[in-house]
């Protein structure tokens, strides 16, 4: 039995398949397959073409088996999109006609309590994707208070982030902090009464440790820069978003690759030579009736770039 919740439909679903000009005979990589929603549309759509479904997941990549192993076009692979040029290469595949990531938290790895992503419900401090490595509950009870307040400032945006992480420290120098809830409660105590109105004040404290724990900042320009010369030209890119520092880090890979002429505006002709390299697409976002549907949509962002 594949694990639950594995949402087959994603977010801004329609726009992302539309924006890849999908043509029968090309090759495709999904980047973050997930629950196969995207995927799996990309192979009905082919005949001869190909598709590399990859995840970091390993209980997305059973349900990825389940899902996509009717197709005799289909690879998929248990590795972190990070490496799609070391991936591709592997697969003899020299460039592809359309690449897309959906960033951030699936929604299975939320609605899964064990996967420890989620304060609402109690389970181990986890929020591994990969299900391997440093958790959660190494980050909170190893790092010193400064990397702490770092992090949360930094990955959460969090104004209070010197006081989350003081009380971190405080508690758990009485006793190890092992699971979401009791972070949960240590952050709600910390910050003041009238920051507990409009959202849970532990939200932006558990997006900054899932962030640092999958390490999903650290490497994304350089993932944009190489998805995006994996790319055959006419090729596209389509990427989703889901908070600010993700979409800023995106934004800034894809701008400068659209760039053309850099001389300075007062030369009569352009001597420097250099041409664009992409086209960007206007930004899409959800619609009401999406959002209505599914709260988690709220913040999402397709961008897409076409190799010139």
């Amino acid at each position: 039995m594949e694990p639950a919740n594995f949402s087959h439909i994603p977010v801004l679903f329609k726009e992302t398949i539309e924006s890849l000009n999908i043509g029968p005979d090309g090759s495709y990589v999904d980047c973050t397959a997930g629950g196969g929603g995207h995927s799996g549309a990309v192979a009905k759509l082919l005949t001869t073409g190909r598709l590399v479904a990859i995840d970091r997941d390993p209980q997305a990549i059973e349900v990825l088996h389940k899902r996509l192993d009717i197709y005799n076009n289909v690879t998929i692979i248990n590795n972190n999109f990070f490496f799609i040029k070391s991936i591709l290469q592997g697969l003899h595949i020299d460039k592809a006609d359309g690449i897309l990531a959906d960033l951030g938290v699936s929604s299975h790895q939320l609605d899964d309590a064990s996967r420890g992503f989620s304060f609402h419900k109690d389970a181990p401090l986890d929020m591994r994707m990969s299900m391997s490595g440093k958790s959660a509950a190494d980050a909170v009870n190893t790092l010193s208070q400064q990397e702490l307040q770092k992090i949360i400032f930094e990955y959460g945006e969090e104004k209070f982030a010197q006081r989350i992480a003081a009380a971190i420290v405080k508690e758990r120098n009485s006793a190890p902090i092992k699971s979401t809830l009791q972070l949960a409660d240590i952050i709600s105590n910390a910050v003041p009464a009238a920051a507990r109105r409009d959202s849970h004040p532990a939200r932006k404290t558990f997006q900054a440790l899932r962030i640092y724990v999958n390490g999903e900042l650290d490497g994304l320009t350089k993932a944009v820069e190489d998805m995006f010369d994996c790319l055959k030209p006419g090729g596209r890119l389509s990427i989703i978003t889901f908070h600010s520092l993700e979409d800023r880090a995106v934004k800034n890979a894809l701008a400068p690759l659209a760039k053309g002429c850099t001389c300075p505006k007062n030369f009569p002709v352009c001597v420097c030579g250099n041409k664009p390299k992409a086209k960007l697409f206007k930004p899409v976002t959800t619609s009401e009736e999406e959002i209505k549907n599914n709260p988690r949509a709220r913040s999402a962002r397709l961008r897409t770039a076409e190799k010139l």
